[in-house]
């Protein structure tokens, strides 16, 4: 599995636990986790634990998570990645996020569009999905941009933050 991938502005780069103080500084502002399936953070401890649980499942083939680095500045701006990778089905569900600052630039587009080709090309998965909440009308604006296909929303899939919430998925796949 590859660790880094280029685009023209960003470094997508795999996560590491030096990655964490920068990684809080996201994770803890209530915009960016609002569509998260996770609180807010309030110590780095806690990006600590995640980081080194998504390195423990990357090391089994199960997904990878990657900083998103502006090659400019060379600040972690966010994090994207397979949260599932299922080789026998040849499929791959993604995240993403961003520091809000960096919102409404092309950063997600981009960053999840080299996700896409590595995935389809690199990778020879056949589907990529994304699972985003119906009111993340940001992200959904992402993939429409790179044309997935809205195939419809599970109603009360999951439980977040102590609620059931309804998930629209879309998917792009090799033959699209």
């Amino acid at each position: 599995m590859i660790t880094d991938l280029y685009t023209e502005r960003l470094h997508l780069r795999k996560m590491t636990t030096a990655d964490s103080l920068s990684l809080f500084k996201i994770w803890s502002d209530p915009n960016v986790t609002k569509f998260m399936n996770i609180d807010g953070f309030s110590n780095e401890d806690q990006a600590k634990e995640i980081i080194t649980y998504l390195d423990k499942l990357s090391q089994k083939n199960k997904a990878i998570r990657y900083s998103i680095v502006e090659l400019t500045s060379n600040e972690i701006i966010g994090s994207c990645g397979y949260n599932v990778l299922d080789f026998e089905n040849a499929l791959t569900e993604i995240g993403y996020d961003l520091a809000r600052a960096y919102w409404r630039k092309g950063y997600a587009t981009e960053s999840v569009s080299a996700l896409l080709n590595y995935a389809l090309d690199s990778l020879n998965l056949n589907r990529v999905e994304a699972k985003v909440e119906p009111e993340n009308i940001n992200s959904i604006k992402v993939l429409q941009k790179l044309n997935f296909t809205f195939e419809g929303t599970l109603r009360q899939c999951e439980k977040s933050k102590g609620r059931f919430i309804d998930l629209s998925v879309y998917s792009k796949l090799k033959i699209d």
